[in-house]
């Protein structure tokens, strides 16, 4: 007879069973969810923090701080090179409005004594009706800013000019606070990138940068001409901007970044010295700017430019690039390499101010039309060369056009000592309604304006152009670059015409 098994033998056999594949089954489960929580905590930690642009206000000086051409005139008289500098100004593009700050309006306090304390009264109002609009705009509280950047370029005082912000609006203790200086006119977009750096750093933060350039101790009072052509171009003004990591703020926040890419070139000495605080003869401080800075703008742009295109350029633009490299390179086609048409990367261009010449010849080389090169032309009419925050007065602009829309793509691009080359792309994160405040609110109606110099204010009375230069100073510059391009050689040529002694092509 076969064994007979007993029902309790079944029964343990049947619970052994169960109790092994479970024990299999928890062990299996187990090891896929720690395998799927690892790896989530990887990519989390390895994927860059978003960073959103949560709104952005930018200075609106006193009206009485305005300088027309002939109050000017007045300012900068008790000077050898005073036409020289009236005839720049004419053909500089600014226009009746700009503003210089208190001191130079003052008889009891000339601008060729500027005081420490005039100083900090122009970097009070300016840095202080920056930050209030900020605050106001996004209801933040002075207690809830982590980051502080602060970036003036020429004015460096102690205590710094963000311990002087800290001080007004009574920040924490413990708050993050940087204050950068010397790093010219794309100091803002530096400061934008230390935030984003900093932002990757420290979850569920808010920064604030304060962009500006204090003019007061910085005005030129000598005869050099390389020296006096920042007195005409350059203006006050300044921005301030909040920049977060915080998911909070992603359903009101304007912008998201999206790249930033910075060029140096101050190992090339060149480029180190073609925009140089120094000492003329007389022992008097002034920013020289060389006869190189176009070359070196040329070349900053060019490496510049070569990182980022391949970053942002649409497929087809790459391809076509592509095909121009192989029919030149293989079939020894003499058809100029193809100039990628960066109109198809970003819907709005954001071009530092540095003057006519410098836009003109971006226009030239992007192949730009005249509605994508309004913003800094107007931005450089109504304020002039505020420096590092001119790029947020035209954001500004743009804004109060009505023009930016969700999902519309900003390219800021900043020229500065050194010299530097920096661009910034941003994505636009929801509609924009038109500002009805700020710096543009009582004039943009009036804008865009026309702008013909070389018709209007370029000829004489007897309908001919008047010749620009002083004595025999008549500069014109023509330049072939032909730009690296993911390893693809595109051919870019730029006619840039300026004005200036000693050299002079661009200001930046």
């Amino acid at each position: 007879m076969p064994p007979i098994i007993s029902t309790n033998s079944l029964k343990l056999g049947y619970q052994y069973l169960f109790n092994h594949n479970f024990l299999t089954l928890t062990l299996t489960l187990t090891i896929l969810f720690l395998i799927i929580f690892i790896s989530t905590l990887y990519y989390l930690a390895s994927t860059p923090r978003a960073v959103f642009l949560v709104d952005f206000a930018c200075s609106s000086p006193p009206a009485a701080c305005r300088v027309p051409s002939a109050a000017f005139r007045e300012i900068v008289a008790p000077n050898d090179v005073v036409d020289f500098q009236m005839k720049i100004l004419q053909h500089s593009g600014l226009g009746e409005e700009t503003y210089l700050p208190p001191a130079f309006h003052a008889k009891s306090n000339p601008p060729d004594k500027p005081t420490l304390q005039a100083s900090r009264a122009e970097a009070e109002i300016v840095i202080f009706s920056a930050v209030d609009s900020l605050l106001e705009k996004t209801g933040l509280e002075p207690k809830d800013i982590d980051i502080l950047i602060v970036n003036c370029s020429l004015f460096s005082p102690t205590p710094s000019l963000s311990a002087m912000v800290i001080n007004k609006y009574k920040l924490r203790s413990n708050i993050k606070s940087f204050n950068l200086s010397g790093m010219g006119c794309s100091a803002g977009l530096i400061s934008v990138d230390l935030a984003r750096d900093l932002l990757q750093v420290h979850g569920n933060s808010n920064a604030v940068v304060v962009s500006t350039e204090i003019i007061t101790p910085n005005q030129y009072k000598g005869n050099v001409k390389g020296m006096v052509i920042a007195n005409c171009f350059f203006r006050m003004g300044g921005a301030a901007m909040l920049l977060s990591n915080r998911w909070s703020e992603r359903g009101r926040a304007k912008y998201r970044l999206v790249h930033v890419v910075r060029t140096h070139k101050a190992a090339d000495d060149k480029a180190y010295r073609c925009l140089f605080q120094e000492q003329d003869d007389e022992g008097k401080v002034g920013l020289l700017i060389s006869r190189d800075l176009v070359d070196k703008a040329g070349e900053a742009l060019k490496s510049n430019i070569t990182t980022l295109g391949p970053l942002v350029l649409p497929l087809s633009e790459k391809l076509l690039i592509f095909f121009t490299l192989i029919l030149t390179k293989f079939f020894n086609s003499k058809r100029k390499p193809y100039i990628p048409d960066f109109k198809k990367a970003f819907h709005h261009f954001i071009i530092h101010v540095g003057g006519n010449p410098i836009i003109d010849g971006m226009q030239k080389n992007l192949q730009l039309s005249d509605e994508n090169v309004e913003p800094p032309r107007m931005t450089l009419h109504r304020f002039g060369n505020t420096s590092s925050s001119s790029i947020w007065y035209q954001l500004e602009y743009i804004e109060s056009k009505g023009r930016m829309k969700k999902g519309n793509k900003v390219w800021q691009l900043g020229f500065g000592s050194g010299f530097k080359c920096v661009s910034a792309i941003w994505k636009c994160n929801r509609s924009i309604d038109t500002p009805m405040d700020g710096p543009w609110a009582d004039c943009i109606h009036r804008y865009p304006i026309k702008l013909n110099q070389e018709e209007d204010e370029g000829k004489g009375k007897d309908g001919e152009k008047v010749d620009l230069l002083l004595e025999d100073h008549k500069l014109n510059f023509a330049s072939e670059y032909t730009f690296p391009f993911a390893g693809v050689n595109y051919y870019i040529s730029s006619r840039l015409k300026s004005i200036g002694g000693s050299g002079t092509y661009g200001f930046i």
